[in-house]
């Protein structure tokens, strides 16, 4: 089956006359049909379609890099292994001086470390620590093996390839922070303990009384995610939040004028 939202972005350029050529060459070099050479221009736009996208999408201090796939299993080497294009955000300006300002360079590391594992798992793809430490931080990777386990000790597990598979139901640190902002916690506090910025841990409260909202509206989690923005895996954790996390009661007043709104 051929996949045609990879050409809606060449629809938007008006490629069809460059479309139209390269299936005829296909056609004529490699004799074959035109639903064949159909299929092969279709793999061509999922593998480099991004790069073909003249709209400026990436924001400052947003890169773009090849990873593996969620989908493919431990045992795949990486040779082998299905390949996604992800945007990562190595520098997110304000946000990231105040995390500085806070907690420090380590600190900051460990807040650039969840974001950049979470946006790649958000768009289908798993970090290993040999890209993280050699392709975008450039540091040692002993530093990242320690700052992996200073996070694990707070119940935080990096969406890695080598832990993607064994993460079960540990919690998300979008999912911790939004916890004890239910308990009561202010974003200065939360900030400090999970090494957020405040303004971070605000965008992670809104999406989750986004999520809340339309629960209580009767959407299906798939529509929740996408309107929402977030992975379907971290709606059913919000949700699940919703309906058995211990919330005090400032906090129900809270959502419930967001339902009113």
């Amino acid at each position: 089956m051929i996949n045609n939202s990879s050409l809606a972005k060449w629809d938007r350029l008006n490629s069809k006359q460059l479309d139209s050529q390269f299936q005829n060459d296909i056609i004529r070099g490699l004799n074959c049909s035109p639903f064949e050479a159909r299929a092969i221009l279709d793999s061509v736009h999922k593998v480099y379609g991004d790069f073909f996208n003249l709209t400026p999408s990436l924001k400052p201090g947003q890169v773009q890099f090849v990873i593996t796939g969620v989908e493919n299993g431990p045992s795949k080497s990486l040779k082998n292994a299905d390949m996604v294009t992800v945007t990562l955000t190595l520098d997110a300006g304000t946000e990231d001086l105040e995390v500085k300002n806070a907690s420090g360079v380590v600190g900051l590391r460990l807040h650039r470390l969840q974001r950049i594992c979470q946006e790649a798992l958000i768009q289908g793809g798993v970090l290993t620590i040999e890209d993280i430490a050699n392709r975008i931080f450039n540091c040692g990777e002993r530093t990242l093996v320690r700052d992996i386990k200073a996070l694990k000790q707070q119940g935080i597990v990096l969406p890695l390839r080598s832990t993607i598979k064994d993460m079960g139901r540990t919690l998300s640190h979008r999912v911790i922070i939004v916890e004890k902002w239910l308990q009561g916690m202010e974003y200065t506090h939360i900030a400090k303990s999970t090494n957020h910025s405040p303004s971070a841990v605000s965008n992670y409260v809104r999406r989750f009384k986004q999520v809340v909202t339309l629960a209580t509206e009767n959407y299906d989690v798939h529509s929740i995610a996408f309107m929402a923005h977030i992975s379907i895996p971290l709606a059913e954790e919000y949700i699940k939040l919703w309906h058995h996390a211990e919330i005090i009661q400032i906090r129900r007043n809270e959502l419930l004028g967001t339902l009113k709104k």
